[in-house]
C-alpha cells in the first residue's frame, strides 16, 4: 500500500489499521527477529536461540544477544518487552524523505552504551502510560481499551539532520536517537503518546477524520493561523517555531488536532493523579473544546474523566 507521508513536526506515515488490531496478538519469535537483527544482516549466528515451545524465551533469548554488549540496556530491554511486550530495536538503513527539508539519511542505532538514556525515556513513558491506564481502570471500573503495548520500537540515527524526531507505522514507532526533541523523558512521554494515539485513531476507522471535522473546521474557518484567536481552542498545544500551533499549520488535518487533545487528556489525568488542581482544564475553554474533549474520552478512554465538570455546567 501506498503510504502518504505528512510533512510535521514528529511526521507520521498514515497506515490504515483496523479495529481488531487493538486486541492483536503480542509479537511473535519471527517478527522479533526482524525488528531486533534485520537493520544488520549476518549478525544472527544460524541456530541461536532455536525456535521452541516458549515464544516469550526465544523472544528473550535474542533481547539479549542483541544487547549483549551493554548489560545495562540489556536489563531495560527485557524489563521493557516483559512489562508490556514491546520489542526495542533497530531500523534498517534507508533514505527518508522530508518533503521541504529534502531527503534524509536514517542508520540503524542502537540504544545501547552512551545512547542507551533514549531506551530508557521510551520504556519510561510506555511504563507510565500501563501505570495510568491500570489506575483509570481501578476508579472507574472500566476497560480502556487503548493500545499502548505489544508495540515495536525501531532506533536509527538521522545524518546531517535532526529530524525527524519519530514516527510511527503498523504498530511500530521509530525512534531518532539524534532526535532535537529526544531529551527527557517528559517530552518523550508525549510525544510517543502522540505518535501512538495516530495508531489507535486509524484503528478506529480514522475517527478524527469523521468525529472532529466539524469542529475543527470551524476553528478554522474563524482563526485561521492568527495565534491569539487559536490560543484558547490550543490550550497546551505544540507551536511550530516561527509558525502558529501545530495542530493548524496548513495541511496537517484533523488527525494533529486529535492528537494533540490526546496529549492534554494524558497531561491532564496525571496531573489530577499527582494531586495537583488544574488552573483550567482544556474542556472548560471554548464550547469546542468541551464537545471535542467529550468525544475523544468516550471514544478512545472508555468516557473515563477524572476531572471535575467545569464551573456552571452540569454533571453529565
Amino acid at each position: 500500500m501506498q503510504h502518504n507521508t505528512l510533512i510535521r513536526m514528529f511526521f507520521f506515515p498514515l497506515v490504515w489499521l483496523s479495529p481488531a488490531d487493538l486486541f492483536a496478538a503480542p509479537i511473535d519469535p519471527a517478527s522479533a527477529r526482524e525488528i531486533l537483527f534485520a537493520a544488520t544482516p549476518g549478525e544472527l549466528a544460524e541456530g541461536a536461540c532455536p525456535v521452541g515451545e516458549e515464544p516469550a524465551a526465544e523472544i528473550e533469548c535474542l533481547i539479549r544477544l542483541r544487547y549483549q554488549t551493554d548489560p545495562e540496556a540489556q536489563a531495560l530491554a527485557l524489563d521493557l518487552y516483559r512489562r508490556t511486550g514491546c520489542v526495542p530495536g533497530l531500523l534498517p538503513e534507508e533514505d527518508f524523505d522530508g518533503g521541504y527539508r529534502g531527503v534524509i539519511h536514517l542508520a540503524p542505532q542502537l540504544p545501547a552504551g552512551k545512547e542507551r538514556r533514549h531506551l530508557k525515556f521510551v520504556a519510561e513513558s510506555i511504563f507510565s502510560y500501563q501505570e495510568l491506564f491500570a489506575e483509570l481502570e481501578k476508579r472507574s471500573g472500566k476497560k480502556i481499551a487503548y493500545r499502548a503495548r505489544d508495540l515495536a520500537f525501531f532506533f536509527f540515527r538521522s545524518q546531517k539532520k535532526r529530524t525527524p524526531a519519530a514516527f510511527a507505522h503498523g504498530w511500530s514507532v521509530g525512534y531518532n536517537t539524534n532526535g532535537s526533541l529526544n531529551h527527557s523523558t517528559d517530552v518523550v512521554r508525549e510525544l510517543l503518546f502522540h505518535e501512538i494515539f495516530h495508531l489507535n485513531d486509524h484503528a478506529h476507522d480514522d475517527w478524527s477524520h469523521t468525529a472532529l471535522v466539524d469542529i475543527y473546521s470551524r476553528i478554522q474557518k474563524k482563526c485561521g493561523t492568527k495565534i491569539p484567536c487559536l490560543a484558547p481552542y490550543a490550550q497546551g498545544f505544540v507551536k511550530v517555531v516561527g509558525g502558529t500551533y501545530y495542530a493548524f499549520v496548513p495541511g496537517n488535518g484533523v488527525w494533529e488536532y486529535a492528537a494533540e487533545l490526546s496529549i492534554q487528556y494524558l497531561r491532564e489525568q496525571r496531573e489530577v493523579l499527582a494531586g495537583r488542581k488544574l488552573k483550567k482544564p482544556f474542556k472548560c475553554g471554548p464550547e469546542e473544546n468541551a464537545r471535542a474533549w467529550k468525544l475523544i474520552v468516550d471514544e478512545f478512554f472508555a468516557g473515563v474523566d477524572l476531572l471535575p465538570e467545569c464551573p456552571g455546567v452540569a454533571p453529565r
